[in-house]
């Protein structure tokens, strides 16, 4: 009992102070403590018995974890997204948007920017890094509030994209080998609640950005950002191959070398625009530093809350829960999703709630003949509900250590978009299942 209140008061309060802007570096060790505390865990390494865990050795594992399977793919997107601004690269690609689309489609534009590169393999931070330097320049050019730039590359990363049939995202690959399935999983349900969410999620985006502009809200311009759109352009085949080329070698190399494509393919980026962009570059050695730098802190904010979720899961509380939520009544496709959504949220991870959940319920559910296509489609899509909380490692890089932004100021559209409208969809998804999709 002690344990359970534990946990769920350390998830709340460190939600609390995400929301009020804490350092994570602070907050997150501060609520690992609380379930280290309640869970008669010890907080250093001499005090645990032999093989039994401690804070300290269990936080910096995650932490230290999570740096060494990402370093080198937020060192370079960090890098990358820096050079095409310091390039113009980001601005050219902004100013034929605006052109041709006009201002009143520049959100859209990035949502499609995002959307273009999560499908083609690139990883969701990975994109943010990408993208935002474009997406500043368009809604600058827009005059939109920039704190809805967090929101529109969330909403083009993880959402419709993210849990698509198809997608080579790991949230839908994880359940292929506990389920036998492929990534194409019930794709024809798939394409429609893809569709209803990107339809459905663009509205409202830009029914949030009517109703801000009415109110007043424009672009605000911060020191350190570009002084608008440069004069100085490189030509827009020279600013869009670059991206083009972190599209392609990821998808070339994603299935032989996975994560590690990512590595080639955007240092094959980096050399691109240092190539195609060459006469443009403004200062490539400050560009390279401040990306570097970035990359450190978003790293470091992203590992500080995985740290945070490794001791939460030590304690007797999380496998209470999970055992609880893994064995709720029912036997349909709607128990699993609800189940790996669930996990999902306590871990604040989409492919976290999928790896703890499935090696439980795809035995039992595919042996009371449960059709693993549709399992494979609802438990992919539902990891993608809950897990975006403000905690969550991808939106607090986006919102602080990519946009700069505050989670006060920019987490309500975030939420709205990749919580609520993958909430839907994933209802929308039963619901064909339902009627034999």
């Amino acid at each position: 009992m002690l344990s359970t209140l534990g946990l769920a008061a350390a998830l709340a309060l460190l939600i609390a102070l995400t929301m009020r802007g804490w350092n994570l570096f602070v907050a997150t060790p501060l609520c690992a403590a609380i379930v280290a505390l309640t869970s008669d865990m010890a907080l250093l390494p001499p005090l645990a018995a032999e093989g039994a865990p401690n804070l300290v050795g269990a936080y910096m594992s995650g932490f230290t974890g999570f740096i060494t399977h990402w370093f080198f793919m937020f060192l370079l997107g960090s890098i990358f997204g820096k050079l095409m601004e310091d390039s113009g690269a980001a601005d050219a690609i902004a100013a034929a948007v605006m052109r041709y689309l006009g201002p009143s489609h520049a959100a859209l534009a990035v949502v499609l920017a995002c959307a273009i590169l999560t499908y083609g393999g690139v990883s969701l931070f990975v994109v943010a890094f990408s993208v935002y330097p474009a997406a500043l320049a368009l809604f600058r050019a827009a005059d939109l509030p920039r704190r809805f730039i967090p929101a529109a590359l969330a909403f083009g990363s993880v959402t419709f994209t993210m849990t698509s049939a198809g997608s080579p995202e790991i949230q839908n690959w994880i359940p292929i080998p506990y389920l036998g399935t492929s990534p194409w999983a019930a794709w024809e349900a798939s394409l429609l609640v893809a569709l209803a969410m990107a339809v459905g999620g663009q509205l409202w985006l830009g029914w949030m950005l009517r109703r801000a502009r009415a109110r007043g809200e424009r672009f605000e311009a911060r020191p350190g950002d570009p002084s608008g759109l440069r004069q100085d352009l490189p030509p827009l085949w020279a600013a869009l191959l670059p991206t083009l080329a972190v599209l392609g070698v990821s998808f070339v190399l994603h299935e032989r070398f996975q994560v590690s494509a990512l590595i080639v393919a955007l240092l094959a980026g980096c050399l691109a625009v240092g190539l195609l962009c060459l006469r443009t570059l403004r200062q490539p050695g400050r560009a390279i530093a401040e990306g570097s730098t970035g990359a450190l802190v978003a790293i470091g904010n992203t590992a500080a809350v995985v740290g945070f979720g490794a001791v939460a899961k030590l304690s007797p509380a999380f496998a209470a829960a999970v055992d609880a939520v893994t064995h709720m009544p029912g036997s349909g496709v709607a128990t699993a999703a609800l189940a790996v959504s669930l996990i999902a949220a306590m871990t604040g991870s989409a492919s976290g709630g999928q790896a703890i959940a499935l090696p439980i319920l795809a035995p039992a559910f595919l042996a009371q003949g449960v059709n693993p296509e549709q399992l494979h489609r609802a438990v992919a899509i539902s990891s993608g509900v809950l897990d975006s909380m403000p905690h969550n490692g991808y939106v607090v890089t986006t919102i602080r250590a990519i946009c700069g932004e505050t989670h006060r100021a920019a987490y309500l559209p975030v939420g709205a978009l990749t919580v609520i409208v993958p909430g839907l969809g994933l209802l929308l998804c039963l619901g064909l299942f339902a009627l034999g999709l």
